[in-house]
C-alpha cells in the first residue's frame, strides 16, 4: 500500500454519497488546514482527486492522509497538487516513513517500535495532529506519518 492507496472500508465517515464527498472532504481538510490553499477535491468510484497548493511537503502529505483516511476512499490522486509552486507527484521530500495502524497498536507501541522509546509517541501525534485528533483514538487501517528522529 503506497501513500496514495487506502483501505476504503475503514476510516471516519465524512460523507453519505459521492455527490457530496468532494465538498465534505474539502471541509474536513480545511477545518484543520495543514497548510493548503485553493484546495479542490473530487470523488468518483472511491478515488479522490485533489488539487491545490501546499506550503510544505508535510502539508501535502497531511492533506493526502486526511482525505485518504476517510471511509469510502480507496486512493487519492494528487497530480494537480503543488508544493510551493512545484509539482507534488512524489511524496516525502522530507525524511518520513508511513505506517498503517494494526489491531492492538497504540502510539506508545508504535513509538517503541520506530524510536526505541514509547515516551516519544508525542512526536508521532504532533506529526499527525490533523489526522489523529486524540492520541488514544487510532484505528486499524489508518495511515499515519512517522517522522525521522534525530
Amino acid at each position: 500500500m503506497g501513500l496514495f492507496d487506502f483501505a476504503s472500508d475503514l476510516g471516519k465517515k465524512l460523507f453519505g454519497s459521492e455527490d457530496e464527498a468532494g465538498d465534505k472532504l474539502k471541509e474536513h481538510v480545511e477545518s484543520d488546514n495543514p497548510g493548503v490553499k485553493d484546495l479542490k477535491v473530487e470523488v468518483q468510484d472511491g478515488v479522490a482527486k485533489v488539487s491545490g497548493e501546499a506550503e510544505s511537503p508535510s502539508a501535502f502529505e497531511k492533506a493526502i492522509l486526511m482525505v485518504g483516511n476517510a471511509l469510502g476512499i480507496s486512493s487519492v490522486k494528487a497530480e494537480e497538487m503543488t508544493v510551493q509552486g512545484e509539482p507534488a507527484v512524489e511524496p516525502a521530500v522530507e525524511e518520513v516513513q508511513y505506517y498503517v495502524i494494526q489491531s492492538g497498536d497504540s502510539l506508545w507501541k508504535i513509538a517503541s517500535e520506530f524510536y526505541g522509546n514509547g515516551a516519544k509517541y508525542q512526536a508521532i501525534f504532533e506529526a499527525n495532529r490533523e489526522v489523529i485528533k486524540d492520541p488514544d483514538l487510532i484505528y486499524p487501517g489508518q495511515k499515519i506519518r512517522i517522522p525521522k528522529q534525530d
